[in-house]
Formats: structure tokens, sequence, C-alpha cells
């Protein structure tokens, strides 16, 4: 069984992740979306909302590809998150060579810590490169239109959590 591993914060999860993960699940038997919790990264969304949002925009992706897509949470390493599912890959998307500098590096220290998990890039969608969920809610903090970058249920969460609802 191909097991693979999709990780982020997911702050909130955007149409590219989602491309990401259709497009992933459709090369693996179950996919483990990772949301890292990152308390540093101080997300806008509790861990248990942005699983909740995750679940629910997946839900429909198993159904059409036939795939197990879990959620799992987790505030350990990387390598230790892709042990502890079973993954034998780790899936990270890329919009831009800035992303790739620095998952060249992350991939390099993962190999050092374990030899048999390899990482897959997958290029998102040309429409889906621009999108970043930091930029995303501050296009909806300033009131602009962010319906063009999530789901009407993200966008939803998203301006009630910003008290715009």
């Amino acid at each position: 069984m191909r097991v693979g591993l999709y990780p982020g914060t997911f702050d909130p999860i955007t149409l590219g992740h989602i491309d990401i993960i259709r497009r992933a699940s459709v090369l693996l038997d179950r996919l483990v979306v990772g949301v890292a919790i990152n308390r540093d990264k101080g997300p806008l969304f509790d861990l248990e909302d942005r699983v909740a949002l995750i679940e629910a925009e997946c839900s429909g992706l198993a159904e059409q590809t036939g795939v197990e897509i879990v959620v799992h949470p987790f505030e350990n390493l990387l390598i230790d998150c892709a042990r502890d599912v079973g993954a034998q890959i780790i899936v990270r998307g890329l919009r831009a060579v800035a992303d790739f500098e620095y998952e060249y590096q992350m991939v390099g220290m993962n190999r050092q810590l374990d030899d048999t998990i390899e990482t897959v890039f997958l290029m998102a969608e040309a429409q889906h490169q621009a999108i970043a969920s930091k930029l995303v809610k501050e296009i909806a903090r300033l009131d602009g239109d962010i319906s063009k970058f999530v789901t009407p249920p993200v966008r939803d969460a998203l301006l009630s959590r910003l008290g715009k609802s």
C-alpha cells in the first residue's frame, strides 16, 4: 500500500491545497493530510477548526478518487509523523522558486533523519500558484474578495473568524 503524507498548517485550506490533495491522491492508496500544530506561526484557526475544514473539503475528494484521505494533526518532527502514519512518501506542493529553495533544504534534512522516506513535489496548477493562506487572510481582513482562492465554506468560516460575516 502506497501511503503519502501531505503536511501543512492549512490556515485556512485553500484551492491550491485542495488541488495538491486531489492530484496526490491519484498517485497513492492512502493520503494522510498532516495538520501541523505549529504554535510559532500563530494560526488564525485553532487546530480543531482547521481539521474540521480539511475533513469537510476532503470528503468529496475521497469519494471521487476512491482513495482513503485521512486528516491527522501533528506536533512532532515531520519525519516522525511520516513514520507514525506509515507513510513512505512525503508530498509537498510547490508554487515558486522560493518554495523550492526551502523545500530542498527540508528534503536534505529529512533524508539525513530517515533515508527510506521519499519526498515528491507537485507543482500547483497555474491558476493556484499565487495562492498562499497568509495572503488569503490578508485579503479577507482588508475586505477583498477571496472567492477565487478558497471554497465557499472556507470563505464563510474565514470571514466569520474575522468578524466580517
